[in-house]
């Protein structure tokens, strides 16, 4: 999206709240927080996304959801995350409308990762965000926390490749068969190669050395 989307968070649980919300923030988006679901209604409007609980003090997240569905909102992406686990649980908040269900306690990066792959499918993709890190796909540019970082040409479509896939290992072959191509004659090395230029210029710690496999780009912000 040409601005940094706005997620809205609805949990009564401030705790939860914040904790989310930080993550999210970090990540780079703009998130609206709502304690209920009567605080949430008018916030809706402006939200690309909503992550939504079940226990909610005056209506049921479901009970909300299906309201929203029924109301002119059936492309907004939402997030169900709630601590009811079970099986009857996941198809009912499923069926209810929700695009995503995940379960308390949760992983931070992969909160972000799954809001990230719900936007994904209701917006085009022209800037790619994991964490602090932005790649502008139109621009070919890429900065970390605002600052522009000088990348070959090579550089950039990797990392490219790796923001738009993130948290996903790719082993060295693959880089090679869909960053470089197919007819590419030379040694996985060169991937190695690419990967530490890389570290050295977006920081070591976003691109992840999975032993026996390959390489991933993690978001280091959300897991601070």
């Amino acid at each position: 999206m040409a601005r940094n989307a706005t997620v809205l968070v609805v949990e009564d649980d401030p705790t939860v709240r914040e904790l989310v919300t930080f993550h999210l923030s970090r990540s780079g988006f703009a998130v609206l927080e709502a304690g209920d679901a009567a605080s949430a209604w008018p916030l809706l409007e402006r939200a690309d996304a909503v992550v939504l609980d079940w226990m909610l003090p005056d209506l049921s997240g479901v009970g909300w959801l299906r309201r929203l569905r029924a109301g002119g909102h059936a492309a907004t992406p939402v997030l169900m995350l709630t601590a009811r686990a079970s099986e009857v649980d996941r198809v009912e908040g499923l069926e209810a409308g929700a695009d995503d269900y995940l379960v308390k306690p949760f992983s931070a990066a992969e909160l972000v990762a799954r809001v990230r792959a719900l936007l994904r499918r209701v917006h085009p993709i022209r800037r790619l965000e994991v964490g602090r890190l932005t790649v502008d796909l139109d621009a070919a540019r890429v900065t970390v926390g605002g600052d522009v970082v000088a990348l070959t040409r090579r550089e950039f479509e990797l990392v490219a490749f790796l923001a738009g896939h993130p948290e996903r290992v790719f082993t060295r072959g693959e880089l090679l068969d869909r960053v470089w191509g197919e007819d590419f004659v030379g040694t996985e090395r060169t991937v190695d190669q690419h990967v530490a230029q890389l570290r050295a210029r977006v920081g070591a710690q976003r691109i992840e050395t999975v032993r026996g496999r390959g390489y991933r780009l993690v978001d280091v912000d959300a897991r601070v």
